[in-house]
């Protein structure tokens, strides 16, 4: 099989199929490796093959190339050997091949041509491309005269350009006198050609200085054409002036211009076409003429316009494609379009290639009896011809090589011997250019050498690509393998990957990772061998980030930068401001993970980044600083448009410091009214900068403006200038007018009056009218001066009238006034609602009603009625209270309400009035109703007397609010387990004049609870509940604390523990027959007394512990001695009744056993080391 080796920059030899080809690689440079080793030679630099040099610059000529031996340089000029010792103006640059030319008091000329770079050793020839020299030409515009243009207005013009032929060809460009570039349209633009077309001409286009610049940007010179004068005329003008310049002048046109369909300008015909070559410029050009101007429009007849290639230019008239691809040939339509019509012009594009690299040939190096393959494939557009040379030589006119086969675009190797080394070029060319690669064949035999340093120390962040070298040379291509540690075995396969060049690829590096590798390098001659060691980091972190801050100005702001690293490494934490270091500004204080800055300015807004750096790793985070305070004053207030009731204000915003903004307020002083008062006027959004204001008459204005943003309100700005208004009479009368007495017999008649800008003029009064209401009476008025009040007496009592109040000054009066009603003074009412009825709903609640008063008995304005109600007393107790009247108020002229919230089983009495707005009428007479019965409330309390062994006493008061006759009372117990769970419910009827009740046949130590209420006929009341316990039996505690003292249990107890140790025993002996056994299981046969409860040995069982948890509760265990402690137990009968601790200290274990589920659980979750009780044990059984 077909092998190709290639050698890294780094030295590792690659074996490549000649079906997978990848990038060629040179010998390594590194010094070891090159001493004493033999390549051909590599061309590394050269001049362009197309080298346009400037006449006043020496020429130099570029060849490096590389070899060993260094290699030699000669040079061949149009084909023949150029002997540059014969030339004292030619040199060569030491160790290469580069030529300097000088022309210093010379011609370039004499030194064009096309030269050939030759560099040899004993290995090969590498020769360069045939680089073509020529001199830049950038010659003058010649002479001609340039006679004025005079054409009639709407026909199309071209002033043609015509350049001098330069090398390289000029930039066009048009421009005036003055040196500015002509304004270009859709109407008037410059073609690919430099010339400049007129679609249209207007008489704005006539002028004597077009000119046409010719800009040689090689020579940096600038050439001029002469200057290039139009007149356009109208039709009235032509028969005036065309006598004048019939003699020397050209007329276009000789009919008037009118309107017309578009025609093109260039491209001339239906047709074109365009070559362009692959990868270069396609530009596509269509100008028309027409009136009016027309537009330009593109499309490709046989698909899309590439889309990320495509681009229009020069107003659409040129359309360019770049990076041309064989894909962009076909048809191109260009369409002119106006008004009156269209036309369109196809331009056949064919798109050829001069030849390109499919695949280069790369240099190629062996060991002796290899194989191997330089491949030359290159395309075009005609297909390109492949020729190969061999040290510069036609390889057909080289020695024969038996080891060597030309096949095509492909020389094949086989078998090669040490000496076969050479040089081989491979040129590509067709009619539109040519390519030439060297690559040569360098027949090696090296022993494995390893070049990467020996003992080297990578480290990693963890879930990072870790990359340990092994870089190699040999030839043959050495074997690189990889081993960990002491293993024997190959690594390959996940996580682990050998590249060709042979590094060592960890894909996500693990802390398992960690350790020393060896790397072997083999091949025929020799094995070589390197150990590196491999250590994973912690990633660096930054966990909590700087976030974004808004901060006034003088304000603080403080950045946060917590960060999470390695042990091993210590970050060092830097801050930036913008990517540049903090200002050196003792504001600014860096601390261990946080950035403060204090008395915030203005110029210390931007991006602050936390920077937390290892040897490693860096992790950074950002976050944008703004500082914003409130704007800037506004400026340049300026009054325009001023007439008499309005003016414009304009004015020039300031600095809004970076928060936008929002409004400004319009503010005005009155210096005749209110010289020193500022007011607001109006308000506008913040996007506007002006304002049209209403104005008043008889006001000397002043204005200003007030700027809002989200921090507050600007500074007023300056004042403008003052503005005085004409005064007027009113516009406007006051406001509020009310009229409502004080007294029966009068009518006061109140307003608002105007401000001093609503007076519009001097002499402000104000005239007051009044007359009764639906009376056919003439208005009675009175004038009075600047006041708010007038008061009409000797009216009747509450009578309307109708009221309105005309402002005056000394201009004149405001308009008609509105005309409003108002009454007289109110009386009390004179009448008491009549016909009242109680309905009782239910026992605490009644509906009252009655009829209305008459209206004119009210007297005034009917407010509503009031229903004053109050309890007599109960209905089965005769004596009478202190009676607490109570008021319910119904508004307007509603005739019935309810009563909430009384008592049930009660005596009430009412009386019912109206009132109006001068105070209440005389009451009605006093109805009387009776509540019925209803539930009584809970009993007043519930106490637990005297717990006996099995009775206990039940002590009560009766309920507060009884609503009725008690029928008696109810109670029900039921027993609490040590569960929670309850027994079986007892009920006991009690009579309604007992206070207590003795429960007797309970059980000892149990808890009960009770459940107790009164009832009435209408049914129970609340409940009140109750928790109490029954006491222990002495004789029972005393032999619970006896049977510790019995033979019989002793014994047992003994034998439980003999029995334990038994097992415990041949646990211990069984595990430790096998061998090694893990810690836990030892620790599990050998129970440490200090730590584990000794639950076989205590007398409790399994079945017993507490199943909700077996951890200890809070509080001590019971001691031997059979008592509880008040400090060991955090619970007692005392939290369950009336009881103390002094009735029940006679067994205190009883207590704990029995007490609530705390004492339960205490017992058998104990920790303490100290050996069980047998009172306890006992209680187990129980």
């Amino acid at each position: 099989m077909l092998r190709k080796r290639y050698l890294t920059p780094g030295g590792a030899p690659l074996i490549l199929l000649v079906c997978h080809l990848i990038t060629a690689l040179d010998v390594p440079l590194d010094p070891k490796v090159l001493e004493g080793l033999q390549q051909p030679p590599t061309l590394t630099h050269q001049s362009p093959k197309d080298y346009i040099v400037d006449p006043r610059e020496n020429i130099v000529i570029h060849c490096e190339a590389k070899g060993k031996p260094t290699p030699s340089f000669s040079w061949t000029r149009n084909g023949t050997h150029f002997d540059i010792e014969k030339d004292a103006r030619v040199t060569m640059k030491p160790n290469s091949g580069t030529l300097l030319i000088d022309i210093t008091g010379g011609k370039v000329e004499a030194y064009e041509g096309v030269y050939q770079c030759t560099a040899r050793n004993e290995h090969g020839t590498a020769i360069s491309n045939n680089i073509v020299i020529r001199q830049s030409r950038s010659p003058l515009w010649s002479k001609e005269r340039v006679d004025p243009i005079l054409i009639q207005e709407g026909n199309s013009l071209i002033l043609e350009c015509r350049p001098p032929v330069g090398l390289p060809p000029p930039i066009i460009f048009w421009m005036d006198n003055y040196f500015q570039r002509l304004t270009q349209s859709e109407r008037v633009s410059q073609g690919l050609n430099g010339d400049l077309y007129f679609s249209n001409v207007r008489t704005e286009d006539t002028r004597n200085d077009y000119i046409c610049y010719a800009r040689f940007n090689h020579t940096q010179t600038i050439q001029q054409k002469q200057p290039i004068s139009v007149k356009v005329l109208s039709m009235d003008a032509i028969n005036e002036t065309i006598a004048a310049f019939l003699n020397d002048t050209e007329f276009y046109s000789d009919s008037p211009a009118g309107e017309r369909r578009p025609t093109f300008m260039i491209p001339k015909g239906r047709t074109s076409n365009k070559l362009v070559l692959r990868g270069h410029v396609l530009k596509l050009e269509c100008i028309a003429e027409g009136l009016p101007t027309p537009e330009i429009h593109w499309r490709k007849e046989s698909g899309e316009l590439p889309n990320k290639r495509t681009f229009h230019e020069n107003f659409q008239k040129t359309l360019k494609i770049i990076d041309v691809t064989e894909a962009d040939a076909g048809l191109y339509r260009c369409i002119a379009q106006n008004s009156l019509g269209s036309v369109h012009h196809i331009i056949n594009v064919t798109v050829m290639a001069s030849p390109y690299w499919i695949t280069e040939p790369k240099n190629l190096v062996l060991a002796p009896k290899e194989t191997g393959v330089l491949i030359c494939r290159a395309n075009g557009s005609p297909g390109p011809s492949i020729t190969w040379l061999m040290n510069g030589i036609p390889i057909e006119n080289s020695p024969k090589d038996l080891s060597r086969k030309v096949d095509g675009d492909s020389i094949i190797f086989s078998d090669v011997q040490t000496g076969s080394s050479a040089v081989y070029q491979c040129n590509v060319s067709n009619e539109f250019g040519y390519l030439l690669a060297n690559a040569f064949l360098n027949v090696l035999a090296e022993p494995p050498r390893i070049l990467t340093p020996t003992n080297q120390m990578y480290q990693v962040i963890m879930n990072n690509r870790a990359l340990l070298d092994c870089a190699s040379f040999g030839s043959p291509i050495p074997k690189i393998n990889w081993f960990k540690d002491d293993q024997t075995s190959i690594l390959d396969g996940d996580p682990y990957v050998i590249h060709d060049n042979g590094t060592l690829e960890i894909h996500v590096a693990q802390k398992d990772n960690n350790g020393k590798y060896t790397c072997i390098a083999m091949n025929d001659l020799g094995k070589a061998e390197n150990r590196v060691q491999l250590e994973v980091k912690d990633p660096t972190r930054i966990i909590k980030q700087p976030e974004y801050r808004v901060v006034q100005v003088a304000g603080k702001v403080i950045f946060e930068c917590k960060v999470k690293h390695d042990p091993t490494f210590t970050p060092t934490i830097m801050w930036l401001k913008n990517n540049e270091e903090l200002p050196d500004d003792e504001r600014f204080i860096v601390g261990e993970d946080s950035l403060t800055i204090g008395e915030v300015t203005e110029i210390d807004e931007g991006t602050y980044t936390c920077i937390a750096n290892t040897s490693l790793d860096k992790d950074s985070a950002s976050a944008e600083l703004t500082v914003v305070d409130r704007p800037d004053p506004s400026t340049d207030l300026e009054l325009t448009d001023e007439r008499e009731r309005s003016i414009h204000l304009t004015w020039t915003p300031g600095f809004d410091h970076n928060s936008i903004i929002q409004k400004y307020i319009v503010e005005y002083e009155d210096g005749l009214h209110e010289p020193g008062v500022w007011h607001y006027l109006t308000e506008v959004p913040g996007t506007k900068t002006n304002a049209h204001l209403k104005l008043s008459p008889h006001v000397l204005y002043s204005f200003r403006v007030v700027s809002v943003n989200e921090v507050g309100r600007s500074q007023p700005s300056y004042p403008s200038r003052q503005y005085q208004t004409a005064p007027a009479a009113p516009d406007e009368n006051p406001s509020k007018v009310e009229g409502a007495g004080n007294e029966p017999d009068n009518l006061v008649i109140t307003w608002e009056t105007l401000t001093g800008i609503q007076s519009n003029g001097p002499g402000l009064q104000y005239k007051v009218h009044w007359r009764q209401k639906d009376v056919d009476d003439d208005w009675t008025s009175v004038t009075v001066a600047n006041v708010s009040k007038y008061i009409v007496s000797g009216t009747q009592t509450f009578v309307p009238y109708e009221i309105k109040v005309q402002a005056l000054n000394d201009l004149g009066i405001a308009p008609e006034p509105s005309t409003v009603v108002g009454y007289s003074g109110e009386d009390l009412p004179m009448a008491a609602p009549g016909n009242v009825r109680v309905r009782v709903e239910n026992s605490t609640l009644a509906e009252v009603q009655w009829e209305p008063v008459s209206p004119k008995s009210v007297r005034g304005h009917q407010k509503g009625y009031k229903i004053y109600y109050w309890k007599e007393r109960s209905v089965f107790k005769r004596s009478r209270r202190h009676v607490e009247k109570k008021i319910l108020t119904f508004s307007g002229d509603k005739t019935h309400g309810k009563l909430p919230g009384l008592e049930p089983f009660s005596l009430y009495k009412l009386n019912v009035r109206v009132f109006n707005g001068k105070g209440e009428g005389p009451p009605s007479p006093d109805e009387q109703f009776e509540t019925p019965e209803g539930v009584p409330s809970a009993p007043a309390f519930l106490k637990i007397l005297n717990p006996m062994l099995d009775s206990l006493t039940l002590e009560w008061g009766a309920p507060s609010h009884r609503n009725g006759l008690l029928t008696g009372y109810t109670l029900k117990y039921q027993p609490i387990n040590n569960t929670h769970e309850l027994g079986p419910l007892v009920k006991i009827i009690i009579p309604a004049n007992e206070t207590n009740w003795t429960l007797k046949n309970l059980n000892y130590s149990t808890r009960y609870k009770f459940y107790f209420h009164a009832q009435t006929s209408k049914g129970p009341g609340n409940i009140i509940t109750e928790e109490a316990v029954t006491i222990m039996d002495e004789a029972m505690a005393s032999r619970q604390v006896d049977i510790a003292t019995q033979g019989w249990f002793i014994g047992l107890m003994c034998a439980i523990a003999l029995l334990i140790l038994v097992l415990l025993i041949f646990c211990f002996v069984k595990r430790n027959k096998g061998g090694k056994y893990p810690v836990k299981e030892k620790e599990d046969a050998h129970p440490d007394p200090e730590i584990q409860p000794m639950k076989d040995d205590d007398g409790t069982f399994g079945e017993y512990s507490d199943t909700e948890d077996h951890k200890p509760l809070k509080g001590s265990r019971t001691p031997s001695n059979g008592t509880v402690k008040k400090e060991d137990s955090d619970d007692s009968l005392v939290d369950y009744g009336e009881g103390g601790d002094g009735q029940f200290n006679e067994d205190g274990s009883f207590i704990g056993q029995y007490s609530g589920k705390k004492e339960k659980e205490t017992a058998e979750g104990n920790e303490s080391s100290e050996a069980p009780s047998p009172v306890n044990a006992m209680n187990s059984f129980v």
